[in-house]
């Protein structure tokens, strides 16, 4: 066993007993020198530490133990840290402070757009980086609400949103990656209405604001897949001249 790789078991053990008086971050970070540093500094300040060396390990381990906290380097070996911000984004709402080298102003506004909370460029220091780390932890909210939500059901309607996967009375559909993330866009803000803008950038990214007809076309094929009658659909409503609307 890889000494540095940390045994689920007994991570999970000691995540349960310590809960209640400590906060759990999630360290995504291929160089082990800066993993046993933040290890150090974020254990000795009074946190509990996580480790995954790459996106794929750490998608699966915030499934896992569902972290109060996620410090993100972007340059991961299997796959882009906006890449893994966009997904845990699809079915979390957990602060995501990206730690990275490449500090043009660019990268900055692309995390950000992709939903990360906070951006702090290598190298760093140690005050500002527990200073970043606060800022982000006061912006969880109570106890109660942050039971995360892995599964949404409305009507017949089933969403697994950690393993990615669509049920419509009991039988898996298929959607494509587009419509999936039109659905789990839409599920985030359940009974609120989502302009046209927001899920064209959300969706399709920010030069795709204006393509309007995307939304026209994805959410007629969501509506024939999931809704019983989709020509009088029942949860996926359009709000006239605004935008979309998931009503539970």
């Amino acid at each position: 066993m890889n000494p540095e790789k940390p045994n689920a078991d007994g991570c999970l053990d000691q995540f349960a007993q310590d809960s209640a008086r400590k906060k759990l971050v999630l360290v995504i970070e291929d160089e082990a020198p800066i993993r046993r540093f933040l290890k150090i500094t974020l254990e000795d300040h009074g946190y509990q530490f996580a480790e995954a060396m790459t996106g794929e390990e750490g998608l699966a381990t915030a499934a896992l133990i569902n972290p109060d906290l996620v410090i993100l380097d972007l340059g991961l070996p299997d796959m882009d840290g906006l890449a893994v911000t966009k997904n845990l984004r699809e079915w979390t709402a957990v602060p995501i402070l990206v730690l990275s080298a490449r500090g043009q102003e660019q990268d900055k506004v692309n995390a950000l757009d992709f939903g990360a909370d906070d951006y702090l460029t290598k190298p760093f220091g140690v005050g500002e980086l527990l200073a970043r780390i606060r800022v982000a932890l006061r912006r969880l909210p109570s106890a109660q609400q942050m039971q995360e939500q892995t599964t949404l059901e409305f009507g017949e309607i089933k969403v697994d949103l950690v393993h990615r996967r669509v049920f419509a009375s009991g039988e898996e559909i298929h959607l494509t990656p587009i419509e999936y993330r039109l659905l789990t866009a839409l599920c985030k803000y359940q009974d609120k209405v989502l302009t046209h803008n927001h899920l064209l950038k959300e969706v399709w990214g920010l030069e795709y604001e204006k393509e309007s007809h995307y939304l026209r076309v994805y959410m007629a094929q969501l509506r024939r897949k999931l809704e019983t009658d989709a020509a009088h659909p029942r949860h996926l409503i359009t709000e006239p001249g605004v935008g979309y609307r998931l009503k539970s």
